[in-house]
């Protein structure tokens, strides 16, 4: 018999961390792993628009990043959790380090901000990038709530949104689609 996915135990605005305690659905910390799952959807809409295959290939580790730290925003910390909760690495933002050095080399500098747009792919990798930023926002805020994360998550968050924001370029010059500088009205 399959399982089924609606267990009514939320239909009052509670969930439960990992570890059983409950909080409100308002919660920061349940907004701030809800926003790590948004952010995941967009990666993935990102990754299957994208024809490259060693950037398919990094955007499905970094969804697994991804599921780490929502892993770890949603663990009570003041319980132990019997299921073991990887953790990111440093070698983690390394690899999002190196990415965005090697994409660099292959495009153009830039000489002005640019508009998000031009392709799909190129868009929704921009919307990715501001989701990424409302996660690091989130992240800032649970630590000034002493509701800290692990360390490294603010500063994947942070490399993570760089490396998409090069990501939307390089795409543009894959795709021979021509960025849209911002020129501001003066």
């Amino acid at each position: 018999m399959a399982m089924k996915i609606y267990t009514k135990t939320g239909d009052l605005g509670t969930t439960s961390l990992i570890g059983g305690t409950k909080v409100s659905k308002a919660h920061i910390r349940i907004e701030t792993y809800g926003t790590v799952d948004e952010l995941n959807s967009w990666i993935g809409l990102v990754a299957d628009q994208v024809d490259h295959k060693h950037s398919k290939k990094i955007l499905k580790e970094i969804q697994d990043r991804l599921f780490t730290i929502g892993s770890s925003l949603a663990c009570d910390p003041e319980k132990v959790s019997k299921m073991k909760i990887p953790d990111l690495e440093e070698t983690d933002i390394e690899l999002l380090e190196k990415e965005i050095d090697s994409m660099n080399e292959k495009i153009p500098p830039m000489k002005s901000f640019v508009l998000p747009g031009g392709h799909v792919a190129v868009s929704s990798t921009h919307v990715a990038r501001c989701v990424c930023r409302r996660c690091e926002r989130l992240c800032v805020t649970l630590r000034e709530q002493n509701v800290i994360p692990e360390p490294l998550v603010i500063k994947y968050l942070n490399r993570l949104s760089d490396y998409l924001f090069v990501l939307a370029r390089f795409l543009s010059h894959r795709l021979k689609v021509k960025e849209i500088p911002w020129k501001p009205r003066v």
